[in-house]
This record gives structure tokens, sequence and C-alpha cells, in this order.
């Protein structure tokens, strides 16, 4: 899972947004609204388009699903309008959803879903233990300027990938090491340094010598 943890800034992702505030009141979704309609979707051949198609129907029908769920309990706050040349393909409309908790996701959405929670500073610790609980623990990016709270959030969430004011997509191989943790996957990151051992077999070769009538003692003193 994609988490975006923003310590006063906001920044539009698909996957789960966390926002801090000070004041309660505060509603940030107008930018986010407005960010969203200026999405180019379509053909991803083309590189104007910000948002292609996903993998195939059963992909499309598990978003929709989900986003009709999240729709019922009234936390839809926008879909954008598809244009009419995305009839014909597995297209999901971006979508905004508000969370009040972190919890309320059960699985992984991959798609253009974007789930955001907004939290008081106070609680950043408790919105650490949610992120690990969950057991995903993909990429996780940091907008801060403050030293001090991007140190103390990555020392503390289990994740494959941290990234702090950038993007969280684009690693580069050999350069940003890519994978993920716990249910996001497990093992050595793709452009690691240990990745090829991946593709490497380690076999052994192991002989009883005593059983076919050697002399273990004689053969122990050729070798010395």
């Amino acid at each position: 899972m994609n988490w975006m943890m923003i310590w006063g800034l906001a920044y539009l992702v698909f996957g789960l947004l966390l926002m801090t505030y000070m004041c309660p009141s505060w509603h940030p979704f107008e930018l986010l609204i407005g960010a969203m309609n200026e999405l180019a979707i379509g053909d991803p051949v083309s590189l104007a388009t910000d948002v292609g198609p996903v993998i195939d129907e059963e992909a499309k029908k598990t978003l929709e699903t989900h986003v009709a769920a999240m729709a019922a309990e009234g936390r839809v706050l926008h879909r954008v309008a598809l244009p009419a040349a995305t009839a014909h393909g597995t297209f999901v409309a971006p979508t905004l959803v508000e969370l009040d908790r972190i919890s309320r996701l059960k699985r992984e959405v991959f798609g253009p879903v974007l789930h955001v929670i907004r939290y008081p500073a106070s609680a950043l610790d408790e919105v650490i233990a949610a992120i690990n609980d969950t057991g995903y623990g993909l990429t996780l990016g940091i907008h801060s300027r403050i030293d001090a709270t991007v140190r103390h959030i990555a020392s503390r969430v289990r994740v494959g990938n941290v990234y702090v004011n950038r993007n969280i997509i684009g690693a580069v191989v050999g350069v940003q090491p890519f994978g993920g943790e716990g249910l996001s996957g497990t093992g050595p990151k793709a452009g690691g340094p240990n990745y090829l051992f991946r593709f490497a077999v380690e076999r052994t070769l192991s002989i009883n010598t005593a059983a076919a009538g050697g002399n273990a003692a004689l053969l122990a003193q050729d070798e010395a």
C-alpha cells in the first residue's frame, strides 16, 4: 500500500493521503478536487495522459465495488467525469474519499482512488501505529520541512521505501532500490545489491563415504 503523510502541506496521490492539521475546521478538499479535475484521462500511449485504464475488468470491478461501498457510507467527496473516449476501456474515474480512520481500509486499493484522512498533529504516533497495524508497507511519502519529524516517522514506520519531499513513484534501478515489506512483499529489492541472488540456485552435494565401505579415518589423513 502507498502511504503519503503530509505535515502542513497537501499533495495529490492515488492511495492514502494523511494530512495533519492545527484546526479541525480546515478543509483542503477544494484544492484536491480542482487538481483532480485537471487530470487528463485516456490512452496511456499519449504523453499528455495522466490517468490510463486499470489492468483488466476484474481490477475495474474490484475498484468500482470499493467506491460503491464508500459512497453508500457517504464518504465519496468527488468523482471525475470520464471522457467519452474511455467508454470502451477498463477506465475508473479518479475518486476522492474521506475516511475517519486507517482501519477502514482492509486491503490494498490499486487504482485512481485517493483516500484522505485528517489528523491532529498530536496524534502522529497513533497514525504511525495504525499504518504499521495494517501489515502493508510498500512505500511511504513524507512531505515536511522539519527534519526531526522526518526522522521520527522514518525510524518508526515499517515500509519498504520512504520518500521525503518527492513523489513516491518512478524509482530508478541501481539508484533507488524498490521493494515492499510485510504484506506488500519481502526479500531483496529490485535494483538493489542483493537482487541478483534471487536468480541464483544454491545446490549442495553431501556424500557419506563410510556407507560406501571407505575408511573415514584414512580419508581424513589424506585430506590433512
